[in-house]
């Protein structure tokens, strides 16, 4: 039950950035075999494994950034990925809200243009594409798991779920799924904006062990009788949201702040645009 519990969070984030950037790559080769442009697949390649081997890079040096700073320093370290990650996956989550109807054609338009700029603009519109997902992810990976365990589960997640989106991405590729975009995204991203307030409160939390902002030893409550951190559920909730049973005020107030106001958002109805024509390649 414990390592179910420490890995879904992290799963989450796999799965849902990797299935984002496996549908960037899907389309694209979907795109080229479609427009008879086998030629050109190596190049996309090119981008994707550059972009792979840039997230895997970041992710090493925030690790080995935060590994050799003092105590202090490391806790300013973490509030500002937290904070960073905070920010990044608030806009990826809007974003793909507003784009999952229109993600393909855009993408096709693009690619369109790149072909006829030529080859080196092929691999860059890969590499643009993957590196964004792939950025997020180490970030948004590396706020997430800040003080919530040492051990690899957490790791184990975020690759089950990567593993899980390519699955779902060249099941997709080969039409032998039929998965709602709009409400995978929709659905996730409630789940996501959860998960990113937690991660706004651990980086109020960092602050304060910084010393940057006050009321460290200032609870707002004491729950541990409901949510003892040994059981179970305890460890499912701060696996999950990094919900704590001890909060200070000011970490509850940045829950609070950020999680109401982006729920409300994220719930209100939006528009619909018209998608985008889509240009053949020459």
């Amino acid at each position: 039950m414990t390592l179910g519990v420490t890995v879904f969070a992290s799963y989450l984030i796999g799965l849902r950035e990797g299935l984002e950037a496996t549908l960037v790559v899907s389309v694209l080769v979907a795109f080229l075999v479609k427009g008879d442009r086998k030629d050109r697949l190596f190049l996309v390649w090119a981008g994707v494994i550059a972009a792979v081997v840039l997230a895997v890079g970041f992710g090493a040096l925030l690790t080995f950034t935060a590994a050799h700073l003092g105590h202090q320093q490391q806790e300013l370290f973490d509030a500002i990925t937290s904070l960073l990650a905070t920010v990044f996956v608030t806009w990826m989550i809007f974003w793909m809200r507003r784009a999952a109807r229109s993600l393909s054609g855009d993408l096709r338009t693009k690619l369109g243009e790149a072909i006829r700029l030529g080859p080196v603009a092929v691999a860059v519109m890969a590499f643009l594409a993957v590196a964004r997902e792939g950025l997020e992810t180490s970030l948004l990976f590396f706020a997430s798991v800040q003080g919530a365990t040492t051990s690899a589960t957490p790791l184990i997640g975020i690759s089950l779920g990567i593993l899980t989106s390519i699955v779902l991405g060249w099941g997709i590729y080969k039409s032998a799924l039929k998965v709602n975009l709009t409400k995978f995204f929709t659905w996730t991203g409630l789940l996501l904006i959860l998960v990113a307030a937690g991660i706004f409160k651990y980086g109020v939390h960092d602050l304060q062990e910084a010393n940057i902002l006050p009321g460290l030893s200032t609870q707002a409550f004491d729950i541990s009788a409901i949510l003892p951190p040994d059981s179970w559920w305890g460890a499912l909730v701060a696996g999950m949201f990094n919900i704590t049973p001890q909060p200070t005020v000011l970490e509850t107030i940045a829950w609070v702040v950020y999680a109401v106001p982006t729920l409300i958002l994220f719930l209100r109805p939006q528009s619909k645009r018209p998608a985008p024509a889509v240009t053949t390649p020459a």
